[in-house]
């Protein structure tokens, strides 16, 4: 989809810039390739830079509760340095490396709910414009996908996804954001948890997978959070029924309320294979086939509201989330 813009900052008669990114999704740690397309005004220009922002749209807290900003999470520059010519077109093609931790946007082709974008700011003579926002589609890597799939062959149900503004303690997390994606117990699991929280914290030589749980208070004890996580390599080659299965019985033996991520680190790293055949379940559970993650997350996140509200919350919150794809409807409206 292109998105048209005249470079405000230089009035009328500057020149316009178009952004496209290649159709196909592309993976966290992949290449994100794409064309910025340019034509000269009614006047040459020196083009000094044109720099891509990735935007993603966070839930954040503050004083006066929570909300929704835009975070800009990695910058790139992928041209600049020449003279555009009165009336010229040229075309900027790029490839740029997503950070590893970048928020998947889909599973399965069903949409998710999380909102990333792809903003280009054009400086001429010392005057910069940022433009609008070219949707950005973030597919699952390999094992982020076998793991989900694995929960839904469980018989857990896709609940929603978001990304919450912060840090989780003890992790490597690099960006400003984690994702979570909330899940529904499985029927064996219900009496326990009221839902488990998975957050995928993706590097170069493999993956952290947190878990959180939202248990279930007894009759003389109210319910708590347990967090653990797990180390996966990109190309493990495990059962994933039965692994996922291990990790769930392990949370949910955590005896210890742990609180919420800010207090993440209280515990070890915890062992990848460790937990299975542990609980009131027999090993054999663990081999149980449901309908997978993707028929699951195709009827739950086909009723997701992708809705906007704005929100200025932190110096990392650079714009209001209200704005983001104004650019497509003003488009529309000058085509037509």
């Amino acid at each position: 989809m292109v998105f048209k813009r005249l470079l405000g900052s230089l009035g009328v008669g500057g020149p316009t810039v178009d952004t496209v990114l290649d159709p196909d999704p592309v993976r966290p740690g992949g290449t994100l390739s794409g064309q910025v397309h340019l034509k000269g005004g009614n006047a040459d220009f020196d083009i000094e830079h044109i720099s891509l922002d990735l935007v993603a749209r966070v839930e954040v807290e503050h004083e006066e509760g929570e909300g929704e900003g835009a975070v800009v999470f990695d910058r790139f520059t992928v041209g600049g340095g020449f003279r555009l010519a009165e009336g010229e077109e040229r075309s900027v093609p790029f490839g740029v490396t997503l950070p590893w931790e970048t928020p998947v946007t889909e599973l399965y082709g069903q949409p998710l709910g999380i909102v990333l974008g792809v903003r280009t700011e054009l400086s001429v003579a010392g005057a910069k414009d940022k433009g609008d926002l070219d949707p950005l589609t973030v597919g699952p890597l390999p094992v982020q996908e076998a793991i989900l799939e694995a929960f839904g062959r469980l018989g857990f149900g896709f609940k929603s996804a978001d990304l919450e503004y912060g840090r989780i303690g003890g992790t490597g997390q690099q960006l400003p954001f984690y994702q979570e994606i909330e899940i529904t117990p499985a029927p064996q699991y219900a009496h326990r948890v009221n839902e488990i929280e998975v957050t995928f914290l993706a590097h170069p030589g493999g993956m952290e997978v947190v878990l959180e749980a939202d248990k279930r208070g007894g009759l003389l004890s109210g319910g708590h959070d347990a967090l653990t996580r797990f180390a996966v390599g990109h190309h493990d080659s495990r059962d994933w029924n039965a692994e996922v299965d291990g990790w769930i019985r392990q949370l949910l033996e955590h005896r210890a309320s742990y609180g919420t991520h800010g207090a993440y680190g209280a515990y070890g790293h915890g062992d990848p294979y460790a937990g299975h055949g542990h609980g009131d379940h027999h090993h054999d559970d663990h081999h149980r086939s449901g309908p997978g993650m993707g028929t699951v997350v195709a009827a739950g996140a086909a009723g997701l509201a992708v809705g906007v509200v704005g929100g200025m919350v932190a110096a990392e919150v650079v714009d209001e989330v209200g704005d983001f794809f104004e650019g497509e409807e003003e488009s529309e409206e000058d085509e037509g």
